[in-house]
């Protein structure tokens, strides 16, 4: 891994994918055919905290369920994209849109749909359970797994750099 945290400072956007990085990547089918999915409630303070504190999410997932929409838009997280064919297409255009550049991305991706992204950002994360050819490219591999706090994990790590963790305002949510 490539030292990573001097990079961390000029970050300003994160962008994750849902399955395997926000959720266990485990979906339960009920009887009516809905997928049900774990996500962590540390992840979601993190991304809600992260917004508040003046930060870009973005969510670019292959996946597609009301239910995913519900959680996130409920964290505040505005731009979320579900079913995306080609990821690094999707990033380009958001790129575009709000004109940032790739050293100012941590992108959290698990599986090898996010493998073009991953190679384009400033900073390119994984959780600890991600495929071997992601965490062979990655600039940090977190020690949590896909749903259990992976995501809280690197943005923890962008705000105590830019001074932002813990402030009092950090405790309300």
């Amino acid at each position: 891994m490539k030292n990573y945290k001097a990079k961390l400072g000029k970050v300003n956007t994160f962008i994750f994918d849902f399955d395997g990085v926000l959720s266990d990547g485990m979906v339960l089918l009920t009887e009516e055919g809905h997928y049900l999915r774990k996500t962590s409630v540390k992840d979601g303070y993190a991304l809600q905290l992260a917004v508040k504190k003046g930060f870009r999410i973005i969510i670019i997932s292959g996946a597609k369920a009301e239910g995913m929409h519900k959680r996130l838009y409920n964290l505040n997280i505005k731009d979320i994209f579900l079913g995306v064919e080609n990821k690094l297409e999707k990033y380009k255009e958001v790129k575009e849109k709000y004109g940032f550049e790739d050293e100012n991305v941590v992108y959290m991706g698990d599986d090898i749909p996010d493998f073009e992204v991953l190679k384009s950002v400033g900073v390119a994360t994984c959780p600890a359970d991600a495929a071997t050819e992601i965490k062979e490219i990655a600039d940090y591999i977190s020690d949590k797994k896909g749903g259990e706090g992976c995501a809280r994990d690197i943005i923890e790590q962008v705000l105590k750099i830019h001074k932002l963790w813990m402030n009092n305002d950090a405790y309300h949510w």
